[in-house]
């Protein structure tokens, strides 16, 4: 196994879960990506993300179950997404990893994660 697919059991489904509810607490009023969420949905957004990241950190298969396959990049491309945006995401996550204190030791091997994938969602040309 891979580090990335055995992260849910070192860092724990709670504090995943709570690293998200701390992103969107951010993204709820930051004005350059806040505005790309469904304002009416925000319950929502913040349970597929957290259902994500729990299963692809290796832990139960909420988001398949529910979802199927994540399709990432077709789920985002509605949204123009370029560096900035991608930057900002980042800066929030890893705000939100600080918050609620993920590991030295695992902090590295999710940003790592969180940067390859945010990345690949990029999907307008600077």
């Amino acid at each position: 196994m891979d580090e990335i697919s055995t992260l849910c059991s070192r860092v724990g489904e709670t504090k995943l879960r709570s690293m998200v509810a701390a992103f969107y607490r951010r993204v709820k009023v930051d004005d350059l990506i806040g505005i790309m969420y469904p304002a009416d949905d925000w319950e929502g957004s913040e349970k597929r993300l957290a259902d994500f990241i729990v299963y692809r950190f290796g832990g139960p298969q909420t988001y398949i179950e529910e979802r199927g396959h994540p399709r990432l990049r077709g789920r985002h491309m509605p949204f123009s997404i370029g560096e900035a945006e991608r930057d900002r995401w980042m800066k929030l996550m890893g705000e939100a990893m600080q918050e609620v204190e993920v590991h030295e030791s695992e902090a590295p091997v999710i940003d790592s994660f969180f940067a390859q994938v945010a990345d690949m969602m990029r999907n307008r040309g600077e």
